[in-house]
């Protein structure tokens, strides 16, 4: 068997190559992220049998991940490693070197030492992009109700009558549009009665009537709210801002579909879950295989009660331990 270790960087990567009984077959060598950089350890393992070479990396960030990619779809093994398997080997080195070419036999070691190595599969390559595009969508959901709160304060100084017509919401189409032309009750008050009807009953899918902008009209002519054209400015450029989130979000919303959808996972018939919350689930998991039992994905989801004892006590009213991942 064949042990690959690569350490990887920003720009530059280091990898060798070692025989289970630890005979260097490769010196450590230098390739850029790059993908000439990426055909050279392609080429220099050419020679020896793809199911008897096994390659591993660290954990680190963002910078492995396309290289990941490559070798994968060269199908090349490939193992991604724990960065605190790797540290205790390198505190049992006696002369405490550190550098990019020795870390890639410490790598390849490790990788040689481990009992049970799971490699990443085409299927692992699709749960990792259901988890950044999970995260990502909490971040932008997060920014668009940052945004939707400051909508609000803006709208309540200068015309707080306006929740009260649209009692449902202040974030919908219709508001939006109306707004965006109008963001002062005296603009509206001053549009054609046609124009405020039109741009409510398109905007609603017809939901809003004439009358009803009519009465819209009667609280905008009647406002207490400050006419200052500064909070009308950032109104309408808030409004914009929200459109961007919403946008992004029907993409990544449907990117998350279609990888769902090729993967058909079982996760898909339990009652309740959708291909969006069943992404993100799938995506924070990745391969479900990796628990040996139920407690031990619970455990991974901080879902375990937390255990506190001490001599003959034990107390009976502890919390869930929440101790890893946020999103599930």
């Amino acid at each position: 068997m064949i042990y690959v270790g690569i350490d990887i960087a920003k720009l530059n990567h280091f990898a060798s190559a070692i025989s289970s009984e630890g005979e260097i077959l490769i010196e450590p060598f230098k390739f850029t992220n790059d993908a000439d950089g990426f055909h050279l350890p392609a080429s220099k393992l050419d020679s020896f049998d793809k199911t008897s070479t096994n390659i591993g990396l660290e954990s680190t960030a963002h910078y492995g991940d396309n290289l990941v990619r490559y070798l994968v779809a060269e199908l090349y093994k490939v193992c991604v490693l724990n960065p605190i398997k790797t540290s205790q080997l390198r505190k049992n080195n006696i002369r405490k070197t550190k550098t990019d070419k020795v870390d890639t036999y410490v790598i390849a070691k490790t990788l040689m030492m481990q009992d049970d190595l799971s490699f990443v599969s085409f299927y692992d390559l699709d749960m990792m992009d259901l988890k950044a595009l999970g995260r990502f969508r909490q971040k932008t959901i997060k920014q668009r109700t940052r945004l939707n709160i400051r909508l609000t304060t803006y709208v309540d100084q200068v015309f707080p009558e306006i929740q009260y017509f649209f009692k449902s919401s202040l974030h919908q189409n219709s508001v939006y549009a109306l707004l965006k032309k109008a963001p002062s009750p005296n603009e509206i008050a001053s549009m054609h009665m046609t124009h405020p009807a039109n741009l409510l009953k398109v905007n609603s899918h017809g939901h809003f009537t004439k009358e009803q902008a009519k009465e819209l009209r009667v609280l905008a002519q009647k406002s207490v709210g400050a006419n200052d054209s500064a909070i009308s400015i950032q109104i309408t450029q808030t409004i914009q801002q929200i459109e961007l989130p919403d946008s992004q979000l029907d993409k990544i919303e449907a990117e998350m579909t279609n990888i769902m959808k090729f993967n058909d996972s079982v996760i898909m018939t339990i009652p309740g879950i959708g291909y969006i919350n069943g992404g993100m689930i799938l995506g924070e998991i990745g391969d479900i295989h990796r628990f040996s039992n139920p407690n031990k994905l619970l455990a991974f989801a901080g879902l375990d009660p937390s255990v506190y004892q001490s001599c003959n006590f034990q107390d009976k009213t502890t919390r869930m331990s929440k101790c890893d991942s946020r999103v599930l």
